[in-house]
């Protein structure tokens, strides 16, 4: 299977509520690709759902690092930090969260134009 079957059947254990086999499934995806932010991001949840917060931080620092301006690795973060009473690092991670949000909000207004048509 492809890194995307083994990311796709990762969900789909996901939303079945089989976080073992989901987890199982998203590592196989990553093994192909260290570096795909949503299966990081995937199993961050999956660890965070599974009551392995740490295992939560270590997948979500991983993409925080490969994708440091989306604001949904700010705030999984500080989510996993505030379960594992880390209120200051939680804190400070919703701060960023809403940073990078602002930023790419501007981004894409930049990017998208005014929307109106000459």
């Amino acid at each position: 299977m492809s890194k995307e079957e083994h990311y796709e059947k990762g969900m789909e254990y996901f939303g079945e509520d089989q976080l073992d086999l989901a987890i199982q499934e998203l590592e196989k995806a990553l093994e192909e690709d260290a570096d795909y932010a949503d299966v990081l991001h995937a199993l961050g949840m999956c660890c965070y759902h599974n009551k392995d917060v740490d295992g939560a931080i270590r997948y979500g620092t991983r993409f925080k690092e490969v994708e440091p301006e989306n604001p949904l690795a700010y705030t999984s973060l500080s989510m996993f930090f505030q379960a594992k009473g880390w209120i200051e690092k939680a804190e400070e991670m919703g701060g960023k969260a809403q940073a990078a949000g602002f930023e790419e909000a501007q981004r894409e207004a930049q990017e998208g134009g005014s929307g109106i048509e000459e």
